[in-house]
């Protein structure tokens, strides 16, 4: 759809014309009662609008195009599914149009004011990663401020729907969709895609049999990761997991991913993959119930004390295989634990809550949100910069969603805030 297109979508649903002598192009008098609901899938582009033209009542879809002669191009004249429209809306109107049996169409012309043309062109062809960026400081808090509800809620709901996509894979089990998802985000970004192969070729079943073993779980997490194959490594901890990957890889008949897909160059020791493997491996031994546990855990503070795990002893001296480091424990930082509030433990008790139908769990997964502090990334602050600073988790993830979802797709005509900026 062309931004001409979603303006004249725009224009109609919020009835930004010239309402007071309105004509079908024979003649007949048009008085828009309901413009009806804006459809974004296929058909209509207005379902249930009521219209009376002439003396007549009618309650049916609309269909707007920037061109009369746009209906023949997109086939409606053969599609049935258009037969229940009773009003063709078009910017340029020149001949008839009929539907599939033939009937004729009454058809309006829409002459967009000349204002909201130039208002819409300037967020749509702005050169601003955020297109509205100068008109931001003018628009109403409140407006604001219940668009980023939404975003938040939006954003949320997205994430959910990946998890029911994991629960639909994996039988409806909740602690291998958490366990996928968790092992995913450990890659905190950068390679959160490795980190998600490793988890999808590595059954969690597989894990929980050696539960009581960390050097085995280690061994699984490395060699599936396709971290056991440098041969200039040589200290005894690496060719012991090694030889133990050997064993495992064998009994349970794994093929590893390539160790290439995990990524170091401009990653911090700290998050070298190495160290959050090793990180990964602790947290899942000291529970087989993985989402239970998370589950059991009523507050912040309760998941803080979860996530706390250290590694084993190698990993005090060492961000990587064979190249030893000064000593230090290698604890999940408190910014770490934050993305992994945000984008494991929060969206699995919406989900959950929203599955079973008990809202405690969709409760203490917005209030974790509420609860902890906004992300620091390129996206807030480019919206701080522009007057709109978050002051929570909850803000940030709505921050993103409208940035991803609406700025970057110059989607300004569904937003709140680029509606308010054209009501203006």
């Amino acid at each position: 759809m062309t931004n001409n297109e979603y303006l004249l979508h725009y224009v109609w649903k919020y009835r930004l014309f010239d309402r007071a002598d309105l004509q079908t192009m024979d003649g007949q008098k048009v008085d828009i009662i309901d413009p009806g609901t804006h459809n974004t899938d296929a058909g209509a582009d207005f379902f249930n609008a009521k219209i009376k033209i002439g003396d007549k009542m009618w309650a049916g879809d609309v269909e707007i195009h920037p061109s009369s002669g746009d209906w023949t191009k997109h086939g409606h004249h053969t599609d049935e599914s258009y037969n229940s429209v009773i009003l063709h809306v078009a910017e340029r109107v020149k001949g008839v149009v009929r539907n599939q049996k033939g009937v004729q169409v009454p058809q309006m012309q829409l002459i967009v004011p000349e204002d909201v043309r130039k208002n819409a062109a300037y967020l749509l062809n702005s050169k601003s990663s955020i297109p509205c960026k100068n008109h931001l400081p003018l628009v109403e808090r409140g407006v604001i401020c219940a668009w980023m509800v939404e975003m938040g809620l939006q954003r949320l709901e997205r994430k959910i729907n990946d998890i029911f996509t994991h629960m639909a894979r994996f039988n409806n089990s909740w602690d291998h969709s958490f366990y996928v998802l968790l092992v995913r985000n450990f890659g905190f970004g950068l390679n959160s895609d490795g980190f998600e192969r490793l988890a999808l070729s590595l059954p969690l079943n597989c894990i929980q049999r050696h539960s009581d073993s960390l050097f085995q779980i280690e061994a699984l997490l490395y060699g599936q990761a396709g971290l056991l194959y440098d041969d200039i490594v040589s200290d005894d901890y690496y060719l012991q997991l090694r030889k133990e990957y050997g064993f495992l890889k064998h009994k349970y008949q794994l093929k590893p991913i390539d160790g290439f897909l995990f990524k170091k160059l401009r990653v911090r020791p700290r998050a070298f993959p190495q160290v959050r493997i090793a990180q990964l491996a602790t947290l899942l031994k000291q529970s087989d119930r993985l989402f239970s546990s998370i589950l059991e855990r009523e507050d912040y503070r309760q998941l803080w004390s979860y996530f706390q795990v250290d590694t084993s002893d190698y990993w005090h001296t060492h961000f990587s295989f064979g190249k030893e480091s000064e000593r230090s424990r290698k604890y999940l930082g408190e910014s770490s634990f934050h993305v992994i509030l945000i984008n494991t433990v929060v969206p699995m008790l919406f989900a959950y809550g929203r599955k079973t139908g008990q809202e405690k769990f969709c409760d203490r997964a917005l209030q974790i949100l509420e609860t902890v502090e906004p992300e620091r990334n390129a996206i807030v602050a480019e919206f701080a910069v522009s007057g709109i600073s978050p002051v929570s988790a909850f803000d940030s993830q709505a921050l993103i969603q409208l940035k991803k979802e609406y700025c970057d797709k110059r989607k300004c005509l569904y937003c709140k805030i680029g509606n308010q900026i054209l009501a203006r």
